[in-house]
């Protein structure tokens, strides 16, 4: 095998992986909660850029159900941008396997 050449493309998958990295990260997308009650728009990043509250949902005495569905509309936001980052990245590395903390 030629050392050479591996090394020029472990350095291409590298910089393909950069690429797609950056791209997920600035990709935003919307999750729901409650049944379309919360939405939350978020980044491929994790950056959470804003929150839609329906108002039939807001009960001055119920204010424990609110912050759950809120929780779990950014816990949904942050799970669907790291699945997205992991496919992605999948697909790159082309199922290679990389271990742990290569790559991303």
């Amino acid at each position: 095998m030629n050392i050479q050449k591996m090394l020029k493309q472990a350095q291409q998958m590298q910089a393909k992986m950069q690429e797609a990295q950056e791209e997920i990260a600035a990709r935003e997308f919307e999750v729901t909660a409650g049944g379309g009650k919360i939405t939350v728009k978020a980044t491929g990043a994790g950056d959470i850029l804003g929150i839609k509250i329906s108002k039939d949902v807001v009960d001055p005495n119920d204010v424990e159900m609110l912050e759950d569905l809120i929780l779990t509309g950014v816990q949904k936001a942050i799970a669907e941008g790291r699945a997205i980052m992991q496919a992605e990245m999948g697909k790159v590395s082309g199922g290679m396997g990389l271990p742990p903390g290569m790559g991303f």
